[in-house]
C-alpha cells in the first residue's frame, strides 16, 4: 500500500534529531502543540515518537492522500516538507534538474486552472506545463514572462476573481483529447507495472509470492493488449525491483498514454478482501481526472468477471500515481492472506480474466459514451 522502503523509517519508539524535524514539521501545521517547560523543545537527540506524534502523524496521512500507517518514511516525510509552504513563501521557478514541489505549488497550479490556463494537473511539481501556463499568464496580464513567480504575479493572481466555471477545465482538456484521438488502440502506449520483484517477494501464500503472481498477471495483461494493436512495456523483469522513481521515469521516457500498476494485498484482519483501484487526486478536486475514469472501469470490470468483492476506487498521492504524466491507476486484485481471495488469484484462469479485464477497460476508456458498452459484456472480436 504506497509502501516507503528507501530511508529508514520513523515509528512509535524512535528517538533523535530526525524525529525531532518531524515534530517541527507536524507543529508547524498546527497538528502537534509544543511541548517541555515554558514552550522549550527538549534536545535533538531526546525527541521521541509517542503516541500523539503517531496520531498526529496518521492525521496527515489521512488529509494528504498518504497510506495510513503512522509511520514517516520517504512519501510521508517528503510531503511533511512540502506542506511548510505557502504561495508567496518563495519565488518560483522551473529547474528542470530538480523541480520545486511544495503546497506553494500546487496552490499556484490551482489559481492558473481557476482562470483558464492549462498548468497541467495540480500535483506540487513545478514542471514545464506549469511553466508554460504561468508565462502565458504573464504575457495576458502584462507582466514580465519569464515563467518565475515572484511579487507582481502574485499581486496579479490575487486581485483576479474566477474566470473558469462548469467544470475543471483539466478534465475538459483530458476528456476532448482522449476522444480526439479515436477508439482504436493501435499504437497506444501502455506500461504495466508489476509490483514488487527481485529480493522484495512481497506477501508469500505457501511457496507461490505476491511478485511472482503479479508478473504473471502482467504477462497476460501485455498479450491481450498486444494483441489488440498496443505497445506494452512492463517495468521490471522476475530479478529486477526498481524503486517508485525508477517506475514512473520509466513510463515518463516511454512516453506511455497510460500506466498500470499491478498489487496484492494482505492484512491481519480475516475480514479483509476484495479489489480496489487507486488515482491520482488528493480527495478536495484536484486529481487525474482520465485516471480517476479508468481506476472506475478497472475494478468494476474485474468484479464483473472475478466476483471478487468490490471495494471501490480512492483517491491517492502516491509517488507512483503523482509523478507519472500520463494517467495512472493502481489496481490492488484482491488479499493473498484471504482464504476465499488467495484460492481465486491461485487460479489461472481468473488471472486471464482479470487480463481480460483490463482489456476491456483499456478499450472502453478510448469509446465514444454512446459505443461503451455495459460493464463484464466488451470482447474484442477475433482477429481473422
Amino acid at each position: 500500500m504506497g509502501t516507503d522502503s528507501r530511508m529508514q523509517i520513523l515509528r512509535r519508539g524512535d528517538r533523535g534529531p530526525a524525529v525531532a524535524d518531524v515534530h517541527a514539521a507536524l507543529r508547524s501545521l498546527g497538528l502537534l502543540p509544543s511541548t517541555g517547560v515554558d514552550g522549550a523543545e527538549p534536545p535533538l537527540e531526546a525527541a521521541e515518537y509517542d503516541a500523539a506524534t503517531e496520531l498526529a502523524v496518521r492525521h496527515f496521512q489521512q488529509v494528504r492522500g498518504l497510506s495510513v500507517d503512522g509511520r514517516v518514511g520517504e512519501e510521508t516525510y517528503r510531503a511533511l516538507s512540502e506542506a511548510r509552504w505557502s504561495l508567496g513563501d518563495r519565488l518560483l521557478r522551473y529547474d528542470p534538474e530538480r523541480p520545486m514541489r511544495g503546497d506553494d505549488v500546487t496552490n499556484l497550479q490551482e489559481r492558473l486552472l481557476e482562470l483558464g490556463y492549462d498548468a497541467g494537473r495540480a500535483d506540487g511539481i513545478l514542471g514545464p506545463e506549469t511553466e508554460s501556463g504561468l508565462r502565458a499568464f504573464q504575457r495576458d496580464y502584462g507582466l514580465t514572462s519569464d515563467g518565475t513567480c515572484g511579487p507582481a504575479t502574485l499581486r496579479a493572481l490575487r486581485q483576479l476573481g474566477r474566470k473558469v466555471t462548469g467544470g475543471r477545465p483539466q478534465l475538459l482538456r483530458q476528456s476532448a483529447s482522449f476522444v480526439e484521438s479515436g477508439p482504436h488502440l493501435i499504437g497506444r502506449r501502455i506500461v504495466v507495472d508489476p509490483g514488487h520483484g527481485g529480493s522484495d517477494a512481497g506477501f508469500a501464500a505457501g511457496e507461490t509470492t505476491e511478485s511472482d503472481l503479479v508478473l504473471d498477471l502482467a504477462s497476460r495483461i501485455e498479450g491481450r493488449l498486444a494483441a489488440a494493436g498496443a505497445t506494452v512495456y512492463l517495468t521490471r523483469g522476475r530479478s529486477q525491483n526498481p524503486d517508485h522513481a525508477e517506475r514512473t521515469r520509466f513510463a515518463n521516457d516511454a512516453r506511455a498514454d497510460l500506466f498500470i500498476s499491478l498489487h496484492m494485498d494482505s492484512h491481519d484482519s480475516e475480514h479483509a478482501r476484495g479489489v480496489a483501484s487507486y488515482y491520482y487526486g488528493t480527495g478536495s478536486g484536484a486529481s487525474s481526472t482520465v485516471g480517476e475514469e479508468f481506476a472506475d472501469l478497472v475494478r468494476r470490470e474485474v468484479v464483473a468477471r472475478t466476483g471478487l468483492l468490490d471495494l471501490g476506487s480512492h483517491p491517492k498521492t502516491w509517488d507512483l500515481l503523482r509523478m507519472t504524466r500520463m494517467p495512472a491507476v493502481r489496481l490492488d486484485c484482491g488479499y493473498l492472506s484471504h482464504p476465499v481471495d488467495r484460492l481465486l488469484l491461485l487460479d489461472a484462469r481468473v488471472r486471464s480474466a482479470f487480463a481480460h479485464a483490463v482489456l476491456a477497460a483499456v478499450q472502453r476508456l478510448y469509446l465514444p459514451a454512446e459505443a461503451d458498452p455495459p460493464t463484464g459484456t466488451f470482447s474484442l472480436p477475433t482477429r481473422v
